[in-house]
């Protein structure tokens, strides 16, 4: 391949070492991989023998055949060569998941105290054997052929396999312009990225298959936007998150392909997809883009079920936003229901309300059957027959996994044929009485069926309060109570540690995102290294959570908060 030597020789003697300089990220040539399970947690001294590799890229795809960083159309690759555009200001680093850098990473949490370990997760550095890459796709926007894309801020700084031998992509968002940045800066605001930071990490606290966050870095830098299209340009500060996820291959990676034509690339990009993240797929089976697809209908279903088990509405629903490992990525106007609202829409720039968390389950329909059209050049007329079929088995896939996440937050075992009633019942009422979703979920866990038994709600027991004033309460309770009794050798104590095992007492509501972002602005980041520890133990009541009233009912303020996909 023509670029390979061009890509070595920068490696070794061009931008890597100018930006590397003498000492830091680059180790010495001949240093060797530990094999997996064997690597240590490297600290601050020995960070310089901690290396990323992009071998497993580059040697499968071409890359983009323009070496110049400017916005253009781009064919016949998978990435563009591009690296990260250090700040010009100083930059600090103010937060980091310990988790991940000792878990995912093999590095001493030591390390953020170092020079090297600053420059690397801000761009500044870029480690011995890798290349940046920024990933060319495309997507469905809102419902429409949106064309090229692209990571238009974010680079892949490689790709590092830890001690568990997992593999694990490292990317960088908000670290400067690509030939995807269509007309954009490519830099990323405090106030995005702080809210990135906190809720990659805690939905994985919850359970819930998500990319990773390791830093937040925030510099001087002056970055513009217009937060809520309105005319009102504002300065914030620049930031950068140092995320990570198996693979950051999504549905518009494959459209891309399709629509430009270039089925060759499109069958090895699946190809090594399916070899690198889905193993119970052989590669010589003629029908593995068929297994392939119908892993990922099934794994989405299961994906946007746990978003609705947590009251979590994403916010932007594109194909170009949606994982082919059914993970959750791309953070920008998410948001957690406070009071249970099917119509609940976390995005002001939502003018169509398409993205309203009611809707998220029929979005997903939507993708998947995006995701087959691009694969459809690839199958073979029987197979796609099968194929629709599969996408037609998508909502009971949906419905299935959803009734057992509720029948779960309601602490029933067993069947009964009552079991989805009583789950709409209870939904009814919280929608009537606009009862908080997830106190609601947390006080049944807490409360004692007794308690229930003679409708004695605790007055602290906020959400049920709200409930009780619905005139069908009592029946529901009723009815609740009968089911629970059906649940043989269960014990009315089992049954609330079970429930408090899967209902959070506290999510990452937008206005304790909110409030850590303002103290960010004043260079205040006790509240986001507060709630960074919180979320880690969402289902355990924290003396710290509760002072700082994380399970109390959101200020009145909170009502008037607005996201957008500004960012």
């Amino acid at each position: 391949m023509w670029w390979r030597p061009w890509l070595l020789a920068c490696l070794a003697w061009g931008r890597v070492a100018a930006l590397c300089g003498s000492r830091g990220l680059c180790p010495a040539p001949n240093a060797s991989r530990p094999e997996p399970g064997q690597c240590p947690r490297r600290r601050a001294a020995e960070l310089c023998a901690w290396a990323l590799s992009s071998d497993s890229l580059l040697d499968i795809f071409p890359v983009d055949t323009i070496q110049e960083n400017y916005v253009r159309n781009v064919r016949n690759c998978i990435f563009s060569v591009v690296y990260p555009t250090p700040f010009k200001s100083r930059v600090r680093l103010v937060a980091v998941s310990k988790e991940v850098l000792e878990n995912i990473l093999d590095l001493d949490i030591s390390v953020k105290g170092s020079s090297d370990f600053l420059e690397f997760v801000s761009g500044g550095k870029v480690t011995f054997g890798s290349v940046p890459l920024a990933h060319r796709y495309g997507g469905h926007q809102f419902g429409s052929w949106a064309g090229q894309l692209g990571d238009g801020r974010a680079h892949l700084i490689g790709v590092y396999t830890n001690r568990h031998g997992e593999r694990w992509e490292l990317q960088l968002k908000g670290s400067g312009k690509t030939p995807y940045s269509r007309n954009g800066d490519g830099r990323a605001v405090l106030r995005s990225s702080v809210r990135e930071f906190l809720c990659s990490e805690a939905m994985h606290y919850l359970g819930i298959p998500t990319s990773r966050a390791a830093s937040l870095v925030v510099s001087d830098d002056d970055v513009w936007r217009d937060q809520f299209y309105n005319g009102n340009l504002k300065k914030e500060r620049g930031a950068i998150v140092l995320r990570l996820a198996k693979s950051w291959f999504r549905i518009g990676s494959l459209e891309i392909l399709a629509h430009s034509g270039e089925l060759d690339l499109l069958r090895r990009l699946l190809d090594f997809i399916i070899l690198e993240h889905f193993p119970s797929i052989a590669m010589n089976d003629s029908n593995r883009y068929l297994e392939f697809f119908s892993t990922v209908v099934s794994e989405t279903a299961n994906l946007i079920s746990l978003w609705m088990s947590v009251g979590f509405a994403h916010g932007v629903c594109n194909t170009d936003n949606f994982s082919l490992l059914s993970i959750t990525i791309d953070y920008g106007p998410f948001g957690f229901m406070d009071s249970y609202d099917p119509n609940f829409v976390p995005n002001t720039s939502d003018d169509e309300r398409r993205y309203k968390i009611g809707n998220q389950a029929s979005v997903g329909l939507f993708n998947l059957s995006k995701l087959l059209q691009a694969l459809k050049p690839l199958l073979d007329p029987r197979q796609k027959q099968l194929a629709s079929q599969i996408l037609e088995g998508y909502g009971e896939h949906y419905y299935s996994r959803f009734t057992e996440l509720f029948k779960t937050k309601l602490g029933l075992l067993g069947e009964n044929e009552n079991d989805n009633y009583l789950i709409a019942f209870l939904l009814k009422i919280m929608e009537d009485t606009k009862a908080d979703f997830t106190m609601t979920f947390r006080e049944l866990s807490e409360i004692t069926a007794d308690q229930l038994k003679e409708l004695h709600i605790p007055e602290d027991f906020w959400a049920l309060q709200d409930l009780s004033k619905h005139k069908l309460f009592s029946e529901w309770v009723t009815m609740y109570l009968l089911r629970l009794n059906s649940n043989n050798g269960d014990s009315d104590a089992k049954r609330r540690a079970r429930m408090a095992n899967v209902n959070p007492r506290y999510i990452l509501r937008n206005w304790m995102a909110e409030s850590a972002v303002q103290k960010a602005n004043l260079n205040d980041f006790s509240e986001v290294q507060l709630l960074e520890q919180v979320l880690q133990h969402p289902f355990q009541r924290q003396e710290a959570a509760e002072r700082a009233g994380y399970s109390l009912p959101p200020p009145a303020w909170a009502k008037h908060l607005k996201v957008s996909c500004s960012s």
